[in-house]
């Protein structure tokens, strides 16, 4: 008789405001990741409050595009136990997406990327809640059970301001770069096995 299979529930990790962000809103903000070693890792923020307070960028055609920080983005840092080389992940509600890779803390790589990331993102909203979904594929991964991972988003107010969220804010001023902020993520469990 086969054993029943296993389903990896993720847990929502908590996203917090900086303590110096102008703008504080009423939102709750979590990020559930589910790692799978062969698919790569599936990302979904889950945004509940206020959401008239917020403004989301017009949807565009979907594809890479620079400087989605800027405005209503959600962010994904992934680099291995080492605390070298890592990469950042933009995810916009306008459907357009960013990767940028760093050989070390905010140091650009300049070696070509063997990998071309083409990212599933899915999102939608409704009355108080906004949902977005990301896969990465594992061929822009460091092997899996290595990795360390920064969750970090951008909200911004009607008027422009902007709040800086992430799962913690190790400086004085907001840094998504700074892996003192960062979390270890458990590998994927091993599904094959009994």
């Amino acid at each position: 008789m086969n054993p029943p299979p296993v389903f990896f529930t993720p847990t929502p990790w908590s996203l917090v405001p900086h303590a110096a962000s102008p703008w504080r809103p009423a939102f709750t903000l979590s990020v559930a990741l589910t790692p799978d070693r062969c698919a790569g890792l599936r990302l979904d923020y889950a945004l509940t409050g206020d959401l008239a307070n917020l403004r989301l960028p017009a949807p565009m055609p979907p594809g890479p595009a620079d400087g989605l920080w800027r405005h209503t983005c959600f962010e994904a840092f992934v680099g291995g136990q080492d605390g070298g080389a890592y990469r950042e992940f933009n995810f916009s509600p306008s459907g357009q997406w960013a990767d940028y890779r760093f050989a070390a803390r905010r140091t650009p790589d300049a070696a070509p990327d063997p990998s071309v990331l083409i990212p599933e993102v899915l999102w939608r909203s409704n009355p108080g809640h906004l949902r977005l979904c990301a896969r990465l594929p594992a061929s822009v991964l460091q092997p899996a059970g290595t990795w360390r991972v920064g969750l970090s988003a951008v909200l911004e107010h009607q008027d422009g301001r902007l709040s800086y969220w992430a799962l913690a804010h190790p400086g004085i001023h907001p840094d998504f770069h700074d892996p003192a902020g960062w979390r270890p993520l458990p590998a994927a469990p091993d599904i094959s096995s009994p």
